[in-house]
């Protein structure tokens, strides 16, 4: 093999990809041509893709063909594409879905308007910018564990600028996917409530990092004076944001 900068072929990538195929999604496989052999050094898995989908290794793809790159150039094109490439952030990528009509962010919208609040790129009163979260909270545990979660979010700590966050809010959604109806909403308002979001991240962070320790101190906060507890175990793994 001419090329041993490259990946290795992912099978499981192109299954998914041909699964999902959408043809304005295709970018053009990058072509060296030396010593009258062309090489593809970017673009293998569009060409596995692309020959899966449409049952022929026949199939033209668009390609860009370089004749004066030598084996380095090759490589050092292919380490460094994406240096000066400024990816895009969850939200600019939940706005476009917004522009495109796409339903799932729709949804959401909606939703996080339903209780006056507003999804932004920056922090402020009102706002949420873990957008990512939101997404993964709809996508793995469906619309009604958001709105619980979101309703439990605003209703303890009422709109507080840092009640919003990643972590209090996959915490949050941990105990109501852990509990569903065991977890009484006023008791968790009333008890989690009384601590403010800043005692809480202090508390969390004390038990180390992440969502997980957000929902375990919730939870210590929740059975506090509580004749039936709820149980530590159930918020672990299982639940995992």
């Amino acid at each position: 093999r001419d090329r041993e900068y490259q990946r290795n072929l992912s099978q499981h990538h192109v299954q998914r990809a041909a699964a999902n195929f959408d043809l304005y999604q295709i970018n053009p496989v990058k072509v060296s041509r030396r010593n009258g052999i062309n090489y593809v050094f970017n673009g293998q898995h569009t060409i596995e893709i692309v020959a899966l989908v449409s049952g022929s290794r026949e199939t033209p793809v668009w390609c860009m063909v370089y004749d004066d790159l030598g084996y380095e150039h090759e490589a050092d094109i292919f380490a460094n594409q994406m240096k000066y490439v400024k990816p895009l952030l969850p939200y600019e990528i939940f706005m476009a879905n917004i522009e495109a009509g796409n339903e799932q962010q729709l949804v959401i919208k909606r939703l996080v308007e339903s209780y006056s609040l507003s999804i932004g790129p920056t922090k402020a009163y009102g706002v949420i910018c873990a957008v990512a979260t939101l997404e993964r909270i709809y996508t793995k545990y469906g619309y009604h564990v958001l709105d619980r979660t979101l309703r439990l979010c605003v209703g303890t700590w009422e709109g507080d600028i840092d009640s919003l966050g990643a972590n209090v809010l996959a915490g949050v959604a941990r105990m109501v996917v852990a509990f569903g109806d065991q977890l009484r909403d006023e008791t968790f308002k009333e008890r989690v409530g009384f601590m403010s979001v800043r005692q809480l991240s202090r508390i969390a962070k004390e038990r180390g990092a992440g969502s997980l320790c957000y929902a375990e101190a919730m939870l210590v906060a929740y059975n506090r004076k509580c004749k039936y507890t709820l149980s530590l175990i159930h918020i672990s793994e299982p639940t995992r944001l």
